[in-house]
């Protein structure tokens, strides 16, 4: 797959990209893209809620009235549940959400989740930049040119870039990670990724890179 890599104003530098079908043209499988974004979604939560039990509760331990010839019900003390104050029943305890997933079960998901922005033609490619400072302003008008009609964009770099980083921390509509950070929510979520070019190339660079390891 052949993206054209476009200029910060969002027009073309006439130099393409390629980009293998094996991560963005495989048959996106739905079932481990739920997996991954839900296993995402959990390990979000705390799982610090809390509430008290009988036992929890203050109050005297003495019984309310004696157990027959009131002509009421049988109650035991102030911390019955059916009293204000009293304790919760089976109420939630602090626990973890997160669960495991297999490797290949997420790199799966993440494969799916790019193929069907692949497919959907929601796959930008901008040649590398840097800004000489943080300036909001003039990142979100690299980003506007970039993302057309778009309401959320992910915009993935290779590596770190404390500037560019800096730059779009306050636009909510955009979020910015590096190519090893990248998770199937964030892929999800996003209605285009946009890639700078080094980090688009990564992508054909990795089975080079591991050969000569190898070798």
């Amino acid at each position: 797959m052949q993206v054209d890599v476009l200029n910060i104003k969002g027009e073309k530098t006439g130099r393409n990209v390629e980009l293998p079908d094996s991560v963005f043209g495989i048959e996106p499988n739905d079932h481990v893209i739920y997996l991954s974004v839900k296993q995402y979604l959990a390990a979000q939560r705390q799982g610090t809620h809390k509430t008290k039990g009988r036992s929890e509760v203050q109050g005297s331990t003495r019984k309310l009235h004696r157990q027959k010839g009131t002509g009421g019900s049988r109650k035991g003390n102030i911390r019955n549940p059916l009293y204000k104050g009293g304790g919760v029943i089976n109420g939630p305890h602090p626990h973890k959400y997160n669960f495991k997933l297999n490797r290949r079960v997420k790199d799966l998901a993440k494969m799916s989740a790019l193929s069907y922005k692949a497919k959907d033609g929601k796959i930008v490619v901008v040649e590398d930049f840097n800004l000489e400072a943080p300036k909001t302003k003039e990142f979100a008008g690299i980003i506007n040119a970039l993302q057309g009609d778009a309401r959320r964009s992910l915009f993935i770099v290779r590596e770190e870039n404390d500037n560019l980083y800096l730059s779009s921390r306050n636009i909510q509509s955009t979020k910015m990670t590096i190519l090893n950070d990248i998770n199937t929510y964030d892929i999800s979520n996003a209605s285009v990724l946009i890639f700078t070019e080094s980090a688009a190339k990564l992508f054909t660079e990795q089975p080079a890179e591991e050969e000569t390891a190898e070798a």
